[in-house]
């Protein structure tokens, strides 16, 4: 299945070819129960209405099989009605990449948008234009597509996510005359939102960090099934590339690197529990200063089983 992703990747198929390409195998949940009031039939039509408009929409040039599409969910947890068709909550988006000769799923992305609003009427089509912003409903949805598109592709061609990653920032770019909150730089003072999330993944600056992406699972999680300890190898020196990005310091927040170490923090665990104690030392000297807020966690590696 990898090995078609990985050339699939270079064959461009039409737009006017008569395969579909539905890209996504997306969950969507939408959560209600701090909403007061009687129509409840509004978040189960909504749910459907994203739940098709993620997995029926064509995203990119390539077919995918059906064992191919990227899992993904969206749990939008709906806290206040604002009027009769606004709504105002979070939304957690996650998505999983299958590695190589195993029914284990790698997690690419552990991601909670604080910024969610916008406005539904219950029947009404969602509309997504490239080219504006006509809905930020369908903003937000087309851009996570975008992004789970574009780290995965990264994970199976060095810088292949760029053309998705584009699209995002496009979606970015078209809002900033909008009062929807989460798409201008100024929206949050830590960095922690869409517009800095995929500004930041395209500067230069951040490049070694899409290298990790790449290295990690094609070189490093791909070959655990038959080369553990040169694929573990393999990312113990991968991890030196997120050091570089960390002592660089690109911005005060590091927005990127954070997504990064949600997404992968526990599988670190798991990963360098086993490795040889020389490793263990270099992999957590490694962890522990460039990602400060997980340490206890990789305190764990060194109390595994030697």
């Amino acid at each position: 299945m990898i090995m078609k992703r990985i050339a699939g990747i270079f064959v461009l198929i039409s737009l006017f070819s008569f395969a579909k390409a539905q890209e996504l195998k997306c969950n969507v949940q939408v959560v209600s129960q701090q909403v007061q009031g009687t129509n409840k039939q509004v978040f189960e039509t909504l749910q459907t209405a994203i739940f098709e408009f993620m997995n029926n929409k064509v995203w990119t040039n390539h077919v995918f099989g059906i064992e191919e599409r990227i899992e993904c969910n969206l749990m939008f947890n709906i806290q206040e009605q604002l009027s009769a068709d606004e709504f105002k909550g979070t939304l957690q988006i996650q998505s999983r990449r299958t590695i190589f000769n195993t029914n284990y799923n790698t997690v690419m992305l552990n991601y909670m948008d604080n910024d969610l609003q916008f406005r539904y009427i219950e029947f009404e089509p969602l509309e997504f234009d490239p080219t504006s912003h006509i809905s930020n409903l369908t903003s937000i949805l087309a851009y996570y597509a975008y992004f789970v598109l574009g780290l995965d592709y990264d994970s199976f061609g060095f810088d292949g996510g760029t053309p998705y990653f584009q699209a995002a920032e496009k979606i970015v770019d078209n809002a900033q005359n909008a009062p929807d909150k989460g798409w201008k730089p100024f929206d949050n003072t830590s960095h922690k939102n869409r517009y800095w999330l995929v500004k930041d993944l395209l500067d230069a600056d951040y490049a070694p960090c899409r290298d990790f992406i790449y290295r990690y699972h094609r070189q490093g999680l791909d070959l655990m099934d038959s080369k553990p300890v040169e694929a573990r190898a393999s990312i113990a020196t991968d991890l030196e590339l997120l050091q570089a990005v960390y002592r660089k310091k690109p911005d005060p927040f590091m927005h990127p690197m954070h997504v990064l170490f949600d997404a992968k923090s526990d599988e670190f665990v798991k990963l360098f529990s086993e490795s040889f104690p020389e490793e263990r030392s270099r992999v957590i000297a490694i962890l522990n200063e460039i990602d400060q807020a997980n340490s206890s966690k990789y305190k764990a590696i060194t109390e595994a089983k030697k």
